[in-house]
This record gives structure tokens, sequence and C-alpha cells, in this order.
């Protein structure tokens, strides 16, 4: 039997060769802007300048310089992919089709999340063949990471990563209707770091009629460091480098040796007269804004934009549980992760306590942190959009208990993950070291929601009544929250 011939699609930069599988059609490594190489690391996203000929899109490509991170006993490679992979050419987007026709299919734009450091459009948790399988055109994003992105430098504009994030978003009106998507109907979803930068997209100017929806999952719209936390990365990493805090001092220096004087970075305090650390220590870069997306939404197109958005009933769980923390917490622990993340923290605890009577130090430490990373800015977020969009926002609690660590990771910061890309029964994501955990998950749970993000991208309904501000109430997926 003659093997079909591999689809080539052309775009306006030139023709891209894919590949066919059961799914549809898989193109690779297309450029979205040019190599960020030198001093262009710390410049705005520029145009590609194209190619001759036919480019080879069947093979991954190279990934932002990124260092490992290390969950002790959990396995997070499906979650980060395979760390820094070289290559100059990595602001690129991989696309998944039904096929690359006249379809005018829904959109969906994933952005990784990695706390701004890590992470890639490669990571097997973000195979987008189930989303291809039910009519959906996904594309996934590179972006540039820690320094290069998100460092605020004199001399570069500022949040490089989310002006990358922009201009794939850009790349996709443009170009999409060629591999069968509806540029008119585009969804952008993150998670994690991803998700907030999504945050901010919902408050940025630029991102106007960029995309029609938009989900959130395990974001912040509060998570942005304000410009004095800034600075203070800026200058421990110059200090670090010993040249001046400025993007003509820092193009001279390899990306080797920005990822070298990161741990010099790990654990600044950031906390200011007027601001707590949003991250809680857990990563050096964030945005950097003035004002809060939460709080800026009607700068952007946010009041025209459906939104789906919501966290995990344990988020940090992933915090504590892979490295023994939930069993070894102590109360002077807590407070101390507490005086990280608010202004007032023995109230803050004390509330938690009364909310949780029976958790241990170790639970506490882990609410405080799914609280003040994700839980508070979701619901500020939550809050936001729903006052000013007229019935666009819908809400979602997941709490899907991973037995993963001995039953102890439980619906953690990630899991939802498997579950939205409906990659839930893989082998890899299974085992004692697994991200779900042995043994199987609930039948029909992955079906369920994948299926919801699927109808959202489709309708702006993922299948439950849209969030009300004045009786707040989300959609439970997987279990009862604790």
């Amino acid at each position: 039997m003659t093997r079909p011939a591999d689809p080539v699609v052309e775009t306006p930069a030139g023709a891209v060769r894919g590949v066919r599988d059961d799914s549809g059609e898989f193109y690779r490594a297309i450029p979205y802007a040019a190599a960020p190489i030198g001093a262009r690391r710390f410049a705005p996203p520029a145009p590609h300048p194209g190619w001759p000929g036919v480019r080879d899109g069947t093979r991954p490509p190279p990934t932002a310089p990124q260092p490992v991170r290390d969950f002790g006993r959990l396995d997070m490679s499906p979650y980060f992919g395979p760390g820094w992979v070289r290559g100059e050419e990595y602001l690129t987007v991989d696309v998944r089709t039904p096929a690359a026709d006249d379809g005018r299919r829904p959109v969906m734009v994933f952005v990784h999340g990695g706390g701004f450091v890590t992470g890639s459009a490669r990571a097997p948790l973000h195979d987008g063949s189930a989303f291809a399988r039910d009519g959906i055109v996904l594309v996934t994003v590179n972006y540039r990471l820690g320094i290069p992105g998100f460092l605020d430098l004199e001399g570069a504009p500022a949040n490089r990563g989310l002006l990358d994030v922009l201009a794939a978003l850009g790349w996709v009106r443009a170009t999409v209707a060629a591999f069968g998507g509806d540029p008119g109907n585009v969804t952008v979803f993150g998670q994690s770091a991803g998700a907030t930068l999504v945050g901010a997209l919902l408050a940025t100017p630029e991102a106007t009629g960029l995309f029609r929806r938009a989900i959130m999952q395990s974001g912040s719209g509060t998570g942005a460091f304000t410009t004095e936390q800034a600075r203070r990365v800026t200058a421990a990493a110059a200090a670090a480098l010993g040249v001046a805090p400025t993007a003509e001092a820092f193009a001279a220096i390899p990306d080797e040796r920005f990822l070298e004087i990161l741990p010099a970075l790990a654990g600044l305090d950031l906390r200011t007269a007027g601001a707590t650390d949003p991250l809680a220590g857990l990563s050096p870069f964030s945005l950097v804004r003035t004002v809060q997306p939460a709080d800026g939404l009607a700068d952007g197109p946010a009041r025209d934009v459906d939104l789906l958005i919501g966290t995990n009933t344990e988020e940090g769980h992933l915090y504590v549980v892979p490295r023994g923390d939930l069993e070894s917490s102590t109360e002077a622990d807590v407070l101390a992760v507490a005086a990280r993340v608010h202004a007032d923290p023995e109230a803050e605890v004390a509330a938690l306590r009364a909310a949780l009577p029976d958790a241990t130090p170790g639970e506490l430490r882990s609410a405080v942190l799914g609280k003040a990373l994700f839980g508070a800015g979701t619901e500020r977020m939550a809050r936001a959009h729903a006052q000013i969009s007229g019935g666009r926002t819908h809400v979602y609690s997941f709490g899907y208990r991973s037995t993963a660590l001995n039953g102890r990771l439980g619906a953690a910061h990630t899991v939802e993950l498997p579950f939205v890309f409906d990659v839930a029964d893989e082998p890899w994501l299974h085992g004692d070291t697994g991200l779900l955990g042995p043994g199987p998950v609930p039948p029909g749970l992955a079906a369920g929601v994948h299926g919801a993000w699927v109808a959202f991208a489709g309708t702006g309904e993922p299948g439950w009544a849209a969030y009300d501000p004045h009786h707040p109430v989300a959609r439970v997926l997987g279990a009862e929250p604790r």
C-alpha cells in the first residue's frame, strides 16, 4: 500500500510540511517570530523573515533556556518536558488540526506553565491529539522564560514573554485559517504561569481582537510583581553577574550564565511596605505591572471575552507533599509562609485554622500557599470579570485527589491537566511517583472535563451556569472539595 504524502500547508512566511496521524495532522516548530539571539533576547519579538522551499515541520523544536526543576519523589517530567533543548529558533508554535482545509474550526491556543522559568510546548501533558480528534485546532506556544523573558531591565521592554504570546496570537489570527481554524473563534488558555499570562492578556489593550474566549487554570489575577519588587530581582541578578542592570550589559552574557545565577535569586525577600510576595518565594520572575491584571480589566478586551476560570482544591500540596513537608511542617513553618504572602499572617493562619479545624500544620501550610498563589487571585479575577462582562464568566473547582505518593498528593497543582487534555489513562502518569498515582482514574472524568473545555471553546458555554458574584458558586469537577 502506498503511504499518503505528508501534508504541506502554505503560510505567509513559507510552506510547512507536517505528518498525519490518527487524530489528524500535526505541524511542529513553526516560527511566529525571529530567533531571540544576542541582543534580540531583550527586544520585542520581531517578525520572522520567512524561508524558501518547504520547512520541515515534522520534528520538535528547541526550547527556551531553562533550569532543571526538582519535585522530590514526584515525577514531573510529563509536565516540564525535556528541559532546555538547545537551538536558536525556539519562538515557535506546534499545530494539531483535524485537517488543514477550509473547515473554520474553533481554535485553542495553549500557554504552558512552569513558574515563568521552565516548561515548553513539548511536554507530554500538552499533547493535543484529543482536541484535534474532537474538532479543535490546537496551537501550543513556546515563549521566552527567566531572565530573557521577564527580568525588568533598563533599555528593554517589560514582560517580554507576554509580548511573545501576543505575537503568537497575532500569528494565529493571520495564519490559522490555513490549518482549518477560524481566526474569529480563538480561545487562549493557560495553566499556572501560563494562566497568569492569560489574565494579563485580558487587561492588555494590544490583545483586543486577538481572541474571543479565555481559560485560566490555576493562575492568578494578582500574581504580578510591583516595579519595586522587580527592581530587587534585577539588582540581585546584576550583582551576581557583575554587570550593570541594563539590556545592553545583559546582551553580552550567554544563556548558560543566566541559568547558573538562578540559585542566587531563589528565595529573595520581595516583601515591601505595600506588597507581599505574590509567588511566595517560589519564583523570582513574574509579570511586572503597576496595576494587577484583575484590577485593570477595563484596559483590555476582557469585557467582550468569555472566561472559564478555576483552581484545584489542594493546590499547595504540590509544594509540600513531594519533599515530605506535609508531615514535617510545624506551626512556625506555617506562620513563616504566611508572613511571605499576607500582611497580617497571624490573622490569616487563624482564619484558615477556623475553616479547617482538623488540619495538620502541613495541611495548613498547603492551604496558605494554595490561597496565596492561586485561590485569592482567581476569586478576584472571577469577580472582576463577572462585574464587567455580563454573564460571560464560568468558574470551576477541580477536586479529584491523585493517589500519588502513598495517596498524599491529592488535588494538587497540575493534577487537572491530564483530564483537560484527555490523557489521564497514559501509563507515564501512573505509579506511586506518577502525577496521578497507581490505579485507574474515575471512568468518564477525563471525557467530562475535556468535553467542557471543548464546548466552551466552541460556544462559550462549558455546561453550567455563569458565575454570579453576589451568589458565588463554582462547578465542582471530580469530587467534592474538602
